[in-house]
């Protein structure tokens, strides 16, 4: 498994975000929880750390369970002040992730609704154009600011 070599910095331009690749494979959410972690102190939102790297975990785990890549792109940014976004992207657009609720004896099956019970909205994005569809972030946000 490839580690965070280097400090999270700061983007010079623009909504601050932070993206690295690693491999699709459940052992990346180690590296993910530690860039969610970085990123958050960075920003100075340290309190919201615990529940953004557990929505990363579990963004993992779909993606390394339900896809057929050998690499993904994890990513947190800022899209504003009052919001966190963290996503997965994957190269299996045609695998759209479901809500579904599990079955209470079922072993597997609760990433998603986990995800939408500690994320103030989550979704997914498709990569590409047309018919050059390569690929799709799946992502949640969390609110980190009350409005004015």
């Amino acid at each position: 498994m490839t580690s965070l070599s280097t400090q999270v910095q700061a983007a010079p331009v623009g909504h601050p975000a932070y993206s690295q690749t690693f491999p699709c494979e459940p052992e990346t959410a180690e590296a993910g929880r530690k860039l969610v972690r970085d990123a958050l102190t960075v920003w100075h939102l340290d309190d919201f750390a615990d529940r953004s790297e557990l929505i990363m975990s579990e963004l993992i785990a779909n993606a390394a369970r339900h896809t057929p890549c050998s690499s993904i792109r994890l990513v947190i940014g800022r899209p504003s002040a009052r919001q966190v976004r963290i996503g997965v992207v994957d190269r299996a657009p045609s695998l759209l992730p479901v809500l579904s609720l599990p079955d209470a004896d079922d072993e597997s099956g609760r990433g998603l609704f986990l995800i939408d019970a500690i994320a103030d909205r989550w979704g997914y994005d498709l990569h590409g154009s047309g018919r050059r569809v390569w690929g799709k972030e799946v992502w949640a946000e969390i609110l980190v600011e009350d409005e004015p």
